[in-house]
């Protein structure tokens, strides 16, 4: 048997964090009851973490005490441990918060038990701490979709091919699908020589131009600026492809793109009634209840990258011009924070989630599952630059429908990497995120 001390950040990440070690011991110190106690009235998926984990732990004290130990029914045990009153580690560490509370009860229980005994953590700096007592800590890997940025999926797959090679694909549209490995349900070939590049589409064991974006088009005034761009936009244009994410840097173009692609099908191709462009209202850990005014008032610092991209799409020389524009497209364009998308079904829409990174997955499950007839759902977002304090590259809602999507018939993704925003920003998104 092995014993695992949890932190707070575990539960409040996955209530069923309990059950997840399979038959060993689970040890809750005491003082994360009382973090996840101070967390329970937030009205954000930490709170219903909280208030969940609550509710789990109470219905195992109907079965037995918390201190000596419950059974399982995986065959572990959980027991809630209070934290020794005297300990070495608030000593090294000059205080007895909650971090060093945790660690001293995995240093007291630790001496008496006679297996392997680790504290299971989503913060750097207990682990660290932990370590450097001599104490076995891990990171939480039960949320992890990937092991390493490395396995990020790209929805494409490189392949080099000479100069004459590429001339023919691009005469015929054909290429021989011996040429690449396994590939996913609408993922892409960038077929490459030197600074040559040229996009297909793999499809059903076909590998053909793209069906729905070429060069010459126009999509609502945009045209893509690199290969990358010419990915996104055919699957932002298919609408046989119900849910499209879109990763990259910032200024590679996702929500601009997004955004043409949906006004494309909605206004001039009327395939869509109506567009929904939301954003996350809790990056930065605040309710727009803090903000002054209105809901309109209060929703527009988190929404205004949307207006900038839709002023910049509709040829707009201000704010002023773009408010009253869009007073003409009040039934046709929606934004909205994703707060007021829970609980509502949305047919005919075409959906736009922006920094769907700083999504939980059950967060990002219940804005797919809003999708209703007829709608399309796009994800876009940054994996570096995540701002939610529960997640990381490997647990963000946008890398876990990634991952999870992949081999659906009505999904696709690409990643972008080409920055087009400027040189100074894609300097800075190379060299400082």
């Amino acid at each position: 048997m092995k014993a695992f001390v949890l932190d707070t950040n575990v539960l409040l990440s996955d209530p069923n964090a309990i059950t997840a070690f399979e038959d060993n011991l689970v040890i809750i110190p005491t003082i994360v009851l009382q973090e996840i106690d101070s967390k329970k009235k937030l009205m954000d998926e930490v709170g219903r973490n909280a208030r969940e984990v609550a509710r789990l732990i109470e219905a195992l004290r109907n079965k037995g005490s918390l201190n000596k130990g419950i059974a399982l029914e995986n065959g572990g045990q959980l027991k809630v441990v209070a934290p020794p009153s005297t300990s070495n580690v608030y000593d090294c560490f000059l205080n007895s918060d909650a971090d060093s509370a945790i660690i001293a009860v995995a240093q007291e229980y630790g001496r008496d038990f006679p297996f392997k005994l680790s504290i299971i953590s989503q913060d750097i700096l207990v682990r660290l701490k932990a370590d450097a007592l001599g104490i076995e800590a891990e990171d939480y890997k039960n949320e992890k979709v990937i092991k390493s940025t490395d396995e990020h999926y790209k929805g494409y797959q490189e392949i080099s091919l000479f100069p004459e090679d590429i001339s023919r694909f691009k005469k015929t549209g054909k290429l021989d699908e011996k040429l690449f490995s396994k590939h996913y349900s609408n993922e892409f070939a960038l077929i490459k020589n030197g600074s040559q590049e040229e996009p297909a589409f793999i499809k059903e064991g076909r590998v053909n131009k793209l069906y729905n974006y070429n060069d010459k088009q126009d999509v609502f005034g945009l045209r893509a600026k690199n290969t990358k761009q010419k990915m996104a936009l055919e699957l932002l244009l298919n609408d046989s492809i119900s849910l499209v994410t879109i990763s990259g840097k910032a200024g590679t173009g996702k929500t601009l793109l997004a955004l043409a692609s949906a006004l494309q099908k909605t206004v001039e191709e009327r395939s869509y009634h109506k567009i929904i462009a939301a954003r996350p209202v809790v990056p930065l850990g605040k309710d727009i209840g803090y903000l002054p005014g209105e809901k309109e008032e209060k929703l527009k610092p988190w929404m205004q990258p949307i207006f900038d991209n839709l002023e910049y799409l509709f040829n707009c020389n201000s704010a002023a011009e773009l408010s009253s524009l869009m007073a003409g497209y009040e039934k046709i364009i929606e934004v909205e924070a994703l707060t007021y998308i829970r609980g509502r079904t949305i047919p005919y829409s075409y959906i736009i989630v922006d920094e769907a990174q700083n999504l939980t997955k059950h967060e990002v499950t219940t804005i797919i599952t809003r999708a209703g007839v007829n709608s399309k759902v796009v994800l876009v977002g940054d994996q570096n630059q995540i701002d939610h304090p529960y997640l990381d590259q490997y647990t963000n809602g946008l890398t876990y429908v990634v991952e999870k999507m992949k081999d659906s018939d009505i999904t696709g993704h690409v990643n972008l990497t080409d920055g087009e925003r400027s040189a100074l920003a894609q300097l800075a998104a190379d060299i400082l995120v």
